[in-house]
């Protein structure tokens, strides 16, 4: 039972680690592509600026949400929403 517990107590710290260094890299991403959107789109009004890149992230979030299912897919992986 002692293996069971250290087996998850490892489990979950390294699942918690993966999931700091992606916020990080979200927010790194959220930086660059504010920062895109200023320079090259010229948005001056911070409303349309805001829009534009609540458009940009939500296209890019579908894409890659479709892209990694269909990659667990691929390898037999099966969303555990699906069952």
């Amino acid at each position: 039972m002692e293996d069971k517990v250290h087996i998850q107590i490892i489990k979950t710290v390294s699942t918690l680690i993966t999931t700091a260094f992606a916020l990080i890299a979200g927010l790194a991403w959220n930086e660059a592509i504010k920062a895109v959107i200023t320079e090259f789109l010229h948005a001056d009004n911070a409303v349309i600026g805001l829009i534009i890149y609540a458009l940009i992230v939500t296209i890019i979030a579908v894409v890659v949400t479709l892209f990694i299912g269909k990659t667990l897919a691929k390898v037999g992986i099966e969303d555990s929403d699906e069952k």
